[in-house]
This record gives structure tokens, C-alpha cells and sequence, in this order.
């Protein structure tokens, strides 16, 4: 055994579990500018907009600079992604006052409570997906049906803050009860507060139409600051945030009987959280690292997402997972190395220290605001909703039911309809196998859906069948009624099941082709199957359903099936001219 080995093997294990290091070992001094560039001006963006996002929580505004450093470092350090940038973001913070708001918790301090204790939750449920390789569940959650709730949420978050851009009040168990209560009040709006809110609203959206490249949510902060002061705000009956407490976060477990009280809501923010963060970090992260030229490793993602959120839980932060917006920012701006996200982090350490006091005087409009503007831009999601509406029906009216159930029930319940939207459309599309009818592209031995190519040929007699899909216990039943109506048609007497689309068959499955081919046996029909695959076809000879039809009865293409029946009008067994003998879907 080599010398070293005793601790080569240590060094690996630690270069693994924080990649941090492997990068610092590596690191090029001509890194180091933009490293630092990007991570000072990420922090300025996500100052403001964690500020925004702590208070959709419901939870104090310093406990989104809490979670902005937690995440940022701690990502940093144990994330194989070198210019994500790891923070609260406007959809988990929805999730999170829904999960406050579904708990009924109304004291300030039993809210930051609940959701540290969610977000520590979890960190733990990352850490379970890591250690089990677990990754696969987020897949559960489709892409329509987080497009529809994010949307929804939006669009409760924003009617949610419409009150404070007015200084009236507003009160409903649902977006569309609030939204009635806010109209009801316009005529008590205070005037100075709607100036305030019309203003920072035309700033912050015209910034980014106008000038998108400048950090509109820094302007507006910066700008509602000042304005404060200079203009007395206060003394006008203009709302402002309140204290907000210098220092750094101390560490804390939150409190467990609050937790088991809620321990169903917890489960269920955290898994919501869980769901659509790993899906939004390993997006992300796959698209930095293959424009870059690295690898990630997506278990050490989970287990970066698990630290990162373990500790905004324990300094009473709030969800944390990718920024969109901050990790964009941060590629541009010159990231090369975790070094940038570690800067992010201690830049808002340093905010908490010495500017916290500051945001005290930050007017609410100007707050509701920054909120109404990273919600609407950051989850209303209009281009993809349109490309849904154009391109599958089905999942547009999934997204819009999403939508739906989140207004009506709130934020917490749409999370559990998204999910179960998921799994219903998944079971459908699973027990549904697509059955396609083919015919002959005229000149040709190509055989095509004939639904897309309806003036293809067909042969009197002879019905051509493409399975598509694996044929096993939730497939089974469906394609023997597809099969059985082609069988009992008198005018069949020869039936061609096209197998390249099948790429894998259980027991039941192939206990089904059996009933199939006795049952096109006793209506007298003759059944081929065409290009089965090898595993497919191993498992049907274990079961006996080759030597039940007979191996001469299996061809290589569905043009040597139809022929092989033998009909008066079978294709031509010679060459023609086109496209060799290659059916759609089937590889050569």
C-alpha cells in the first residue's frame, strides 16, 4: 500500500462531500475579479427582494436576509453548480404563507417559527433524496401543473398586497373574498399612500421595460429610503416596515410542539418545497455546467439544498432554493467559482451588521411594490402558458385548473391539487397506450399513422396495428379492447401488431399477447407481430406466446408481416422505389 494512501482516501472523501475545495485547488488568480464583482452585485439584488420575499412569507424581514446567507454560503460550499446562486425566491415564499395562513397562526413570532421549522424540515426531506437517490419523485410534479400554481400564487400574493398600495384593509379566506373586501375599501384609499405605491410601481416595471440591465428592485429601495426621509412619508400617514434588528442571526431549533401541532402542514409545505426546488435547481444547474464545461453531480445538489436549507432553519430564515434572477445575474457578471455565491453571502452578512436599521424606514407601498414586481415577472409565466394553449390542450387546462384551485383554496391546498393533477394525468396516460392504425405510403414499403396520412394504402383484409409504450399490468387490459375490436370485425381475417414501439413487457403483459393470439385463433384470425425487440421477445418466449403463435409468424418489419398473410393484395415482396424498407418509429 502506497504511503499516502491512508489519507488519499480522506482528502477524496472531502473533495466530494464540498466541492468548495476542488475548486479553490484550482482555482486561477484571474477569477478572483469577477468571483468578487458578481457576488457584490448579486447581494445588492437580492437585499431588496429577500426583504420582499419575507414578508409574502409572513415572517419578519430580517429572517430573508437570515435565509439569503444561509443559502448563499452553504450552497457555496457543498453545491457542484459554480454559479448558482442559492436563495429564497418568490415561489417558495408563497408556499410558505400558505402554510402559515392554512395553520391559522397569526402571532408574528409563532409565523417565523413555523416556517423555520418547514424549512428545516425541509433540509432533511433533501438530505432523505440524497442518501436514498431519490431525485426521480420531483418528476411527479409536471411542468404544467408548477407553471399553473406558481401562476396562481402569483396572482394571490399580488391581490394579497394590493391593500397596502392603497392603505385600506382587507380580509377573505380566498383571492377572490380579498380581492371583493380591497374593492370595497378604494373609497377610504389614502392618498399619499397611492402616490407612493402608483410611483415605485412605475419605476420598478418601467426599469425593466426601459432599462432592464439596471437592478430596478436596488433603485426602488434605495429610492423608497430616501424619498422617506426627504419627503417625511411617516408624518403624511405613509406606512412604513418597522424595526428591523441589527446583527447577525443566532442559531436556534425551532420550537417542536408548535411543529407537531402543525405537523401536517409541515409535511406538506416541505414536500411542495422539496418538489418543485429540486426541479428548479437541477434545471438550472445542468444548463450553468454544460454552458461552462463542467459536471455536476445531482445527489450532491440534493445534499447542497439539504444544507443550505438546514441552516436558514436553524437562524430562523425561510425556504431557500435557486434564483433565476440572482443566478442569471451572477453568470453574467463574471461567477466562475463558489467563491462569488461565498461573497453574496458575506456581503449580506455585512448588511445585517450595519445597514439593517436603514430598511426600517422603508415605506410599505414602496415594499408591495418590490413583491407585486418579482411575482408578476418571476412566476406569471404568460409565454409558457400560451405555448401550453398551443401546443397540448391537456396540459393547458391542467395549468389552468392549478391556477384555479389555488384561488379557491389557497396557495398550501393548489400545491396538494398540483400534485394530484400530476398523478391523474400520469395514471391516465399510463393506462391509455397509444394503439396507432397504419397504412403504406403509396411507392413504398414505409408503413404510417394513417390518422397524419390519411391517403396512404391499406389492404383489404389486413388491419395494421402500432403499440407504442410498455405493455405490463396498467397497459394491459386497454390494448387487448384496442386489439379485440380489429379481431372480431368480420371483414379481418389477418391482423399485424407492429412491436417497435414496445420497450418493455412484465408477466401480465405477456399473459395478454397469449390471450391475444388465442383470441384472434378462435375468431379465425391470423395475427403477426413485426419488429420485436430482443428483451421484449425473450420474455414472451419464456412465457410461451412464441411457440403459441408460432415463430414463423414473428417478422423483422411490418412489410414482410403483410406479406407473409398471403393475401391476393399483399405488398410486393421486391424493392420499390424511396425509403428503403424502414417502417415510421422503427430504427433500421
Amino acid at each position: 500500500m502506497p504511503p499516502d494512501s491512508a489519507t488519499a482516501s480522506p482528502r477524496r472523501s472531502a473533495l466530494r462531500f464540498l466541492p468548495i475545495l476542488d475548486q479553490l485547488r484550482h482555482y486561477q488568480g484571474g477569477w478572483l475579479r469577477g468571483d468578487l464583482v458578481a457576488g457584490v452585485v448579486v447581494a445588492a439584488l437580492i437585499i431588496p427582494k429577500n426583504l420582499g420575499y419575507a414578508e409574502i412569507a409572513g415572517v419578519p424581514l430580517e429572517s430573508g436576509l437570515y435565509a439569503a446567507a444561509a443559502g448563499t454560503i452553504l450552497y457555496a460550499l457543498f453545491g457542484t453548480c459554480r454559479q448558482i446562486s442559492m436563495g429564497p425566491s418568490s415561489g417558495l415564499a408563497a408556499v410558505a404563507g400558505g402554510a402559515v395562513l392554512a395553520a391559522s397562526v397569526t402571532d408574528p413570532a409563532d409565523a417565523a417559527t413555523l416556517v423555520a421549522g418547514i424549512t428545516l424540515t425541509t433540509g432533511l426531506l433533501f438530505l432523505a433524496l440524497a442518501v436514498f437517490r431519490m431525485g426521480w419523485l420531483s418528476q411527479f410534479l409536471s411542468r404544467a401543473v408548477v407553471t399553473g400554481f406558481l401562476f396562481g400564487a402569483a396572482i394571490d400574493v399580488v391581490i394579497g398586497e394590493l391593500p397596502k398600495l392603497t392603505g385600506t384593509d382587507a380580509e377573505g379566506n380566498t383571492s377572490f373574498q380579498e380581492l371583493w373586501s380591497w374593492l370595497s375599501t378604494l373609497d377610504q384609499a389614502h392618498l399619499a399612500t397611492v402616490t407612493v405605491g402608483v410611483v415605485a410601481l412605475a419605476v420598478v416595471f418601467g426599469l425593466r421595460w426601459i432599462a432592464p440591465q439596471v437592478p430596478g428592485a436596488l433603485v426602488l429601495l434605495v429610492g423608497g429610503l430616501v424619498a422617506a426621509r426627504v419627503l417625511d412619508l411617516a408624518d403624511r400617514g405613509v406606512d412604513l416596515v418597522g424595526d428591523i434588528p441589527r446583527g447577525l442571526p443566532s442559531f436556534e431549533v425551532p420550537d417542536p410542539s408548535l411543529l407537531v401541532d402543525h405537523a401536517g402542514t409541515v409535511f406538506v409545505a416541505a414536500f411542495a418545497l422539496v418538489m418543485i426546488g429540486f426541479s428548479q435547481t437541477a434545471g438550472d444547474a445542468r444548463a450553468m455546467a454544460a454552458r461552462h464545461h463542467y459536471r455536476v453531480d445531482i445527489d450532491q445538489e440534493s445534499v447542497a439544498q439539504s444544507a443550505a436549507n438546514v441552516g436558514a432553519g436553524l437562524l430562523h430564515g425561510m425556504p431557500v432554493s435557486t434564483s433565476l434572477s440572482a443566478t442569471s445575474l451572477n453568470d453574467r457578471s463574471g461567477a466562475r467559482t463558489g467563491l462569488a455565491s461565498l461573497t453574496s453571502g458575506v456581503t449580506v452578512l455585512l448588511a445585517l451588521l450595519f445597514l439593517a436599521p436603514l430598511f426600517s424606514s422603508l415605506p410599505k407601498p414602496v415594499l408591495a411594490a418590490l413583491i407585486i414586481e418579482a411575482v408578476v415577472m418571476g412566476m406569471m409565466d404568460v409565454g409558457e402558458m400560451r405555448r401550453l394553449r398551443r401546443v397540448s390542450r391537456a396540459d393547458f387546462w391542467v395549468a389552468a385548473a392549478a391556477i384555479l384551485g389555488t384561488l379557491v383554496l389557497g396557495i398550501l391546498a393548489g400545491v396538494v391539487i398540483g400534485i394530484a393533477l400530476s398523478l391523474v394525468w400520469l395514471v391516465y396516460v399510463v393506462t391509455h397506450p397509444l394503439v396507432s392504425t397504419l397504412g403504406r405510403e403509396p411507392g413504398t414499403q414505409v408503413f404510417r399513422d394513417l390518422d397524419t396520412h390519411p391517403e396512404d394504402e391499406t389492404t383489404p383484409g389486413i388491419v395494421v396495428l402500432r403499440v407504442d409504450g410498455g405493455i405490463f399490468f396498467a397497459t394491459a387490459d386497454a390494448l387487448v379492447d384496442q386489439v379485440r375490436v380489429a379481431v372480431l370485425d368480420p371483414e379481418v381475417d389477418g391482423v399485424v401488431l407492429h412491436f417497435a414501439g414496445v420497450n418493455f413487457i412484465d408477466s401480465q403483459g405477456a399473459a395478454t399477447v397469449s390471450e391475444m393470439i388465442r383470441m384472434a385463433d378462435a375468431s379465425g384470425v391470423e395475427l403477426r407481430l413485426a419488429a420485436v425487440r430482443p428483451a421484449v421477445r425473450r420474455v414472451l418466449e419464456r412465457q410461451g406466446a412464441v411457440e403459441l403463435l408460432g415463430a414463423d409468424h414473428i417478422h423483422g418489419n411490418v412489410h414482410r408481416a403483410v406479406a407473409a398473410l398471403g393475401t391476393t393484395r399483399a405488398v410486393p415482396d421486391r424493392p420499390v422505389s424511396g425509403s428503403g424498407v424502414v417502417e415510421e418509429g422503427e430504427r433500421p
